[in-house]
C-alpha cells in the first residue's frame, strides 16, 4: 500500500501509465447544445406535460454531462499534479451559488406575497434544504400522496441539484484515493457505477420514491459520463463512427422523451435510454449533428442559460398558478416560459458572468457563502414564525389550513402509501362484529373512516378497511404513478374472498377505470356473495376548497358562503357509474347528491374551521365525513334493491 505522502512525480508517472484522458482546454459548443436539449425537455415537460410526457429525462442528460465534464477536469488536474479540493469546491460555489441565491430569495418574497402561512412555512423549509443542497432528502421525507401535491411545490425541481452536489462531495475524494492506491479511474467509475445501477434496478419496484431521490441509486448516471471521460481519447473519432454514435444517441433520447411518462417506474432500466443516448452524443463531437445542430447559435444560447432557466421556470409556473388560484391556460403557459427565459438570460448576463467568470478571490467566495447562509437563515425564521401567519385573519387562516388526513384514516396501517408499504395491519378488520362492511378504495375511501367510526356508535357493524393512496378499486388496471396498485387490488380481492364480508363498499377515483370497477363488482358478487355498494365521488373543488376559502376572502373580504356553485367540477360521472355498475349487481349511492343541490355544494357545515367539508380538492374533513356517512349509512347497511335505486333516478 503506497504512502499517502507519495512523491508527486511518482503519482504523475502513474497517471501517465493509466493513460488518463488529456482534455484540451478548448470550448465544445456541442455540449452547450446538449445542455439546451436537456433544459428544453424539462421546461416543455413542466409547462406542457401532455405534449412531451417523457421530458423529465432532461435531468438525466444533465447528470451525464456533469459527470463527463467534472470527471474530465479532475482527471486532467490530477494528471498534471495540480488538483486542489479547495479550488474545486471554490469553482463549484462560483458556478452554483449566484443564480441559486437569486432564485431562492425571489421565492421567499413571492411566498410572502401569495402563499398561505402553512404553505409558506413548508416552502421556507424547502428553501433551507435547498440552500444546504439537501432538497432531495427533504422531498424524500415529505413524499407521499398526502403531502402538498407537486404542482404546488415551487422548489420541487431542486432535488436534482441536491443529488449532484452530494455526489461531488464524495467523487473527487474517491478519485484522489484511486490515484494514491494506483487504481485506474475507469475501473473506479465502472465498479461504483455498476453497483449504483444494480441498486437502482433492485429498489425501483419496492421503493420508487427513495430510488428517485437518494444519491447512490442515481450516481451511475453521473458515473456514466465519468467513465466516458476516462476513455474519451481512446474512442474512434472518424466522421462515420462519430455520425453513427450521434445518430444512435439522438434516437435513444428521442424515444425516451416520447415513450416514457410518469406512470413508469423510473429511473430503473428505462433510464438507460437517456443516459446511453447522452453518452453517445458526448462521445461524438465530430459528428455532423453535433457540429451543426447542437453547435448552432440558438442551441448555444439556451445551453449557456440552461442552469438559470432550470432554476426559474418551475417556481414561476407554480406561483402564477397560485396567484390565479387556478391552473394556467394554454395561452398563459408559453408566456410564463417566455418570462423564465428572459429572467434566465438576465441572471446569466448580470449575475453569473461577473461572479463565475470574473477574477476569483477569497472575498468573492466568502460573500457568496454569507449570502447563501442568509437565505438559509431566512428560511429558518419563516418556519419558526409559522409562515408569518399574521398576514391572514385567524378565522380564514384556520379554515384554509385544515389538515388533509385524520388519525382515524389509520395511515400506514390500513390506509397505505404504496410507495412505502404493501401490507395491511392485523387490526384493519373488526373480526368479532357482524355484519362486516369491507371498505375498498383509495384515499377518498380512507377519508370515510371518521364517519364510519361515528356510525358504529349508533349501528352495530364491523369494518374491514383496505384502502391505498391513489389506488382505485379497479381490478387489472394499471394506475399511472402507482406501479404497485394492480398487485394491491389483487391482494384485497383475496382478503375479501377469505373474510366473506356481508357488504363491500367501493369508493375511489373511478372516472378513468369504470370498466375495471365493473369487473371488480362482477368478481366480488361471484366470489363473496356479498352486497356490493358503490359510492360515487364527492364534489371536486377545482382549486382545492381551502384555496377557495382564501380566494373568496381576497376577492370579497368575507367568509365563503355555506353553499356555492363556484369552482366545483360538473357531476357527469354518477350517470356513467350507475349505468355501468347497477346491471352488474351493484347498488349505487351518489355522494354528490348528499352535498349538492340547486343552490350549490356545501363548502362548510358551520362557521368554525373544522366545519369545512373538504381539506383539498376531494378529501373529506372529519366533519364532512361524518355528515356524508350519517346521510347514507342506513342505506349502506340495510340495502336498497338495485332496480329500485335505478328507478329512483
Amino acid at each position: 500500500m503506497p504512502s499517502v505522502a507519495a512523491d508527486a512525480d511518482d503519482v504523475l508517472n502513474f497517471t501517465d501509465r493509466l493513460m488518463l484522458p488529456v482534455f484540451p482546454d478548448r470550448y465544445r459548443p456541442d455540449i452547450d447544445g446538449l445542455r439546451a436539449v436537456a433544459v428544453l425537455l424539462v421546461v416543455i415537460f413542466h409547462a406542457f406535460p401532455d405534449a412531451l410526457p417523457g421530458g423529465f429525462i432532461g435531468v438525466d442528460i444533465f447528470f451525464v454531462i456533469s459527470g463527463f465534464l467534472i470527471t474530465g477536469i479532475i482527471a486532467r488536474e490530477l494528471q498534471r499534479g495540480r488538483f486542489s479540493l479547495l479550488a474545486f469546491y471554490g469553482r463549484r460555489i462560483r458556478r452554483i451559488f449566484p443564480a441559486l441565491i437569486v432564485v431562492l430569495g425571489a421565492v421567499l418574497v413571492l411566498g410572502w406575497l401569495w402563499m398561505l402561512p402553512s404553505a409558506y412555512a413548508s416552502l421556507s423549509a424547502d428553501v433551507f434544504a435547498s440552500a444546504g443542497f439537501a432538497a432531495n432528502i427533504a422531498l424524500l421525507l415529505q413524499s407521499g400522496y398526502f403531502d402538498v401535491e407537486s404542482a404546488r411545490k415551487p422548489l420541487l425541481h431542486l432535488w436534482s441539484l441536491g443529488i449532484e452536489e452530494q455526489f461531488y462531495l464524495v467523487w473527487p475524494l474517491l478519485l484522489m484515493l484511486a490515484i494514491r492506491a494506483r487504481v485506474g479511474l475507469l475501473a473506479v467509475a465502472s465498479v461504483i457505477g455498476i453497483a449504483s445501477f444494480a441498486l437502482n434496478v433492485a429498489l425501483v419496484g419496492s421503493d420508487p420514491v427513495a430510488t428517485f431521490y437518494l444519491p447512490f441509486p442515481r450516481a451511475w448516471e453521473l458515473l456514466a459520463g465519468g467513465a466516458l471521460a476516462c476513455t474519451f481519447d481512446r474512442l474512434a473519432h472518424a466522421q462515420i463512427a462519430s455520425n453513427l454514435r450521434a445518430a444512435a444517441g439522438a434516437v435513444l433520447i428521442g424515444v425516451a422523451a416520447v415513450l416514457l411518462d410518469s406512470g413508469r417506474a423510473f429511473p430503473g432500466w428505462w433510464a438507460l435510454l437517456p443516459v446511453a443516448g447522452s453518452v453517445l452524443l458526448l462521445s461524438a463531437p465530430a459528428a455532423w449533428g453535433c457540429r451543426h445542430l447542437l453547435s448552432s447559435r440558438i442551441m448555444i444560447f439556451f445551453g449557456q442559460i440552461s442552469y438559470p432557466l432550470y432554476l426559474w421556470h418551475w417556481p414561476l409556473l407554480v406561483f402564477f398558478a397560485i396567484i390565479k388560484f387556478a391552473p394556467l391556460t394554454t395561452l398563459e403557459r408559453p408566456l410564463v416560459v417566455g418570462l423564465s427565459i428572459v429572467l434566465a438570460w438576465a441572471t446569466y448576463r448580470f449575475v453569473e458572468i461577473p461572479i463565475r467568470f470574473g477574477q476569483p478571490s477569497s472575498a468573492k467566495l466568502a460573500s457568496l457563502g454569507a449570502a447563501m447562509a442568509l437565505v438559509a437563515l431566512g428560511g429558518i425564521i419563516v418556519v419558526s414564525q409559522n409562515g408569518f401567519d399574521f398576514r391572514v385573519p385567524a378565522e380564514i387562516r384556520a379554515m384554509a389550513q385544515v389538515p388533509t388526513q385524520a388519525a382515524k384514516w389509520r395511515v400506514h396501517q390500513c390506509m397505505l402509501d404504496l410507495s412505502h408499504e404493501t401490507s395491511f395491519a392485523d387490526d384493519c378488520v373488526d373480526r368479532d362484529r357482524r355484519p362486516l362492511l369491507l371498505i375498498w378504495g383509495d384515499s377518498t375511501a380512507g377519508s370515510l373512516m371518521p364517519g364510519l367510526r361515528e356510525a358504529q356508535r349508533r349501528r352495530d357493524f364491523g369494518i374491514a378497511q383496505f384502502t391505498s393512496s391513489a389506488c382505485a378499486p379497479a381490478l387489472h388496471a394499471d394506475i399511472p404513478g402507482v406501479p404497485n396498485c394492480r398487485a394491491m387490488n389483487d391482494k384485497v380481492l383475496a382478503l375479501a374472498v377469505e373474510l366473506k364480508p356481508d357488504i363491500v363498499l367501493l369508493h375511489g377515483g373511478a372516472d378513468k377505470f369504470i370498466d375495471n370497477i365493473a369487473e371488480t363488482v362482477a368478481v366480488l358478487k361471484r366470489e363473496t356473495r356479498a352486497r356490493i355498494v358503490v359510492l360515487g365521488s364527492e364534489p371536486v373543488w377545482k382549486r382545492g376548497l381551502p384555496n377557495e376559502v382564501l380566494r373568496y376572502y381576497m376577492l370579497h373580504h368575507r367568509l365563503i358562503p355555506a353553499r356555492t356553485t363556484e369552482s366545483v367540477s360538473a357531476n357527469w360521472y354518477d350517470a356513467e357509474l350507475r349505468a355501468k355498475l347497477v346491471p352488474k349487481g351493484a347498488e349505487f349511492i351518489s355522494a354528490w347528491d348528499v352535498f349538492c343541490n340547486v343552490d350549490g355544494c356545501l363548502a362548510r357545515l358551520g362557521d368554525q374551521a373544522s366545519d369545512i367539508t373538504s381539506s383539498d380538492t376531494i378529501h373529506l374533513t372529519e366533519k364532512g365525513s361524518v355528515f356524508l356517512v350519517q346521510s347514507i349509512v342506513d342505506r349502506v347497511l340495510d340495502g336498497q334493491p338495485a332496480q329500485a335505486a335505478a328507478a329512483a333516478h
